[in-house]
């Protein structure tokens, strides 16, 4: 009987360890592969909530970004939403299977600010721009894309401060119209006037930060 628990002990701790071991070696493996990559010593700020998906083929697959040379905005093309249930969205693809899509960021309706995905990786939502640059999915009350000014401003502040982080210019922060012809942000390319306005705050708010 002795005999049998200590068998059965051994067993246990060695599984224990080999559990511990695979652990280890996936972290090791994810840091080596993200180490020197672009936004890896990068922190957001405390007014970001950081709510980073799972790893999975759907919505966050871990591939690293090559390089961070702009920021595109989206809208999230389902008027009324919250930026939780946007991720919340973004975390379902690992079960649903239903497309590939996710953001590094989504701002609320509120202005909240969510981190769904790492500035070390990419996110599924630019198309040919997921490998270098960084995608903002924004939130919005209807059917018009138009954004409230509490969001406008949070948006605002975020793009300013990648735009610090990675020596961008007012110039790298575009639409996703931009990259592949998509009716998105809608309000933004309805009205290209709203969205210059927009820019014109960019470029104030980086003088600010930068006075030569």
């Amino acid at each position: 009987m002795a005999a049998r628990k200590k068998r059965r002990r051994v067993r246990l701790e060695r599984a224990v360890i080999a559990v511990l071991v695979l652990c280890i070696g996936a972290e090791l493996v994810y840091w080596f592969r993200h180490r020197g990559v672009p936004g890896a010593d990068v922190s957001a700020p405390e007014w970001v909530e950081q709510d980073i998906l799972p790893l999975n083929p759907y919505s966050r697959p871990g591939t690293p970004l090559e390089t961070i040379d702009g920021v595109v905005v989206h809208y999230v093309g389902n008027p009324g939403t919250s930026a939780a249930a946007n991720r919340s969205f973004f975390a379902n693809l690992a079960l649903t299977h239903e497309t590939y899509a996710s953001a590094h960021f989504v701002v609320g309706l509120e202005g909240e600010v969510l981190q769904c995905v790492p500035l070390t990786e990419i996110a599924y939502c630019s198309s040919q721009a997921n490998s270098h640059t960084v995608s903002i999915e924004v939130c919005h009350a209807d059917e018009a894309g138009e954004f409230s000014a509490e969001t406008m401003a949070s948006l605002l502040r975020l793009t300013a401060w990648l735009c610090e982080e990675f020596d961008l210019a007012p110039a790298d922060v575009i639409r996703h119209y931009d990259v592949t012809g998509k009716i998105c942000p809608k309000y933004y390319v309805d009205h290209p006037e709203a969205w210059e306005d927009f820019r014109s705050a960019l470029r104030a708010a980086r003088t600010q930060e930068n006075p030569s």
